[in-house]
């Protein structure tokens, strides 16, 4: 439970249910205390630490998994590992829980197209539509990835939006941006550009450090801040200081701070090979930052507010930082505007509350 998107999601509507009357419990694959423990702790819930699919085998996993479900009375199991979440669902109906949910939040699988892996991802999915009840997913793309045109075609999928807690993008830009200068000790006209996720090939880091040896080229004033922690972060760091550019990225590692980097950004850069949503695009927008996005990350981020472009990945260097440059003069509406429309969109967590619960049989009133 570290602060990824779907994590990040799972705790928004965490945060607000009422514990007096609903409770998660949690799964996990990592031996390593997560980013949220201590919250999940504090508000209730436990968290039940087991060595991953990979690790243990199907039947070792699973048997773990029954064990488990079987330790209270679970009404729901929601399962959140993309291709892997039939073996969770398999296990709860063993274990005899009515409500077993399959969760899409990604349209990653191996590369390259040999004959093995598609009779593995065939299989998982097989697994899933065995296993589970109720499918749902974050995008109809992800959507697609997981369970097919088939299950869309015949809503069979429901799509549940990645809501945030709006209230958290409040304060005023500049108050926030003022903030962050200071902190990190950089002169009042920087350029920041900022960027959030986790190392990984996904989210092509590296094509980013690309972009800003071109920006940094044409003015020094620019800076990256790049959030959050991952495989490859050593990789990145590394590549920052083969392009010469090292002291113009600053590494800020896992922050609790989201909302007021977001509001400090004068450019959100996501240029992903792949995303089932990416939440983070909405917490931008919701900061009031313009954000360039690659076309790998779903349309439906888009919350109409003028503050989003999407490119495509075959784009050369040159329209990325062209993109950048007409970027920081967007100017964005004002914070009631930009909330009223993340809510009018749905994308707002607290209507979220009630599609999860009815998910799991229950009525959120």
């Amino acid at each position: 439970m570290d602060r990824g998107g779907a994590e990040t999601l799972i705790m928004n509507v965490y945060r607000n249910l009422d514990k007096t009357r609903f409770q998660f419990d949690f799964v996990t694959h990592c031996s390593d205390n997560g980013d949220y423990e201590h919250e999940i702790e504090d508000m209730g819930g436990k968290i039940y630490k087991i060595s991953s699919l990979g690790q243990l085998g199907p039947i070792a996993y699973v048997s773990k998994l029954i064990k488990i479900m079987k330790n209270q009375q679970y009404i729901a199991v929601h399962s959140h590992t993309d291709y892997q979440s039939g073996f969770p669902a398999l296990a709860a109906k063993i274990a005899g829980i009515e409500h077993r949910i399959c969760h899409s939040h990604s349209t990653n699988w191996l590369k390259g197209e040999r004959l093995k892996d598609t009779v593995i991802l065939k299989t998982l999915k097989t697994v899933i539509k065995f296993s589970a009840t109720k499918y749902c997913s974050c995008s109809k793309e992800a959507a697609d990835f997981l369970f097919g045109r088939s299950f869309i075609k015949n809503e069979r999928v429901s799509i549940l939006k990645n809501g945030i807690d709006v209230n958290q993008f409040s304060t005023n830009k500049s108050t926030c941006r003022k903030e962050v200068l200071k902190e990190l000790n950089l002169p009042e006209n920087a350029i920041i550009i900022g960027h959030v996720g986790r190392f990984s090939e996904s989210k092509n880091q590296g094509f980013l450090l690309k972009i800003m040896k071109r920006l940094i080229e044409e003015e020094p004033r620019y800076v990256a801040l790049l959030v959050g922690d991952g495989p490859m972060k050593q990789q990145i760091a590394r590549e920052a200081e083969d392009l010469g550019i090292t002291n113009q990225i600053r590494f800020l590692g896992v922050r609790d701070d989201i909302p007021t980097l977001m509001s400090a950004f004068d450019v959100f850069l996501f240029p992903s090979l792949f995303e089932g949503f990416g939440i983070v695009t909405i917490e931008a927008q919701c900061a009031g930052t313009a954000c360039i996005l690659s076309d790998a990350v779903p349309k439906e981020t888009d919350m109409d507010l003028g503050l989003v472009s999407y490119i495509n990945l075959d784009g050369t260097i040159e329209i990325w930082c062209q993109k950048v440059k007409e970027a920081l003069k967007v100017k964005g509406p004002e914070k009631e505007v930009i909330h009223k429309r993340i809510e009018d969109k749905g994308y707002s967590i607290g209507q979220n509350i009630e599609e999860w619960l009815s998910l799991y049989g229950l009525n959120a009133t």
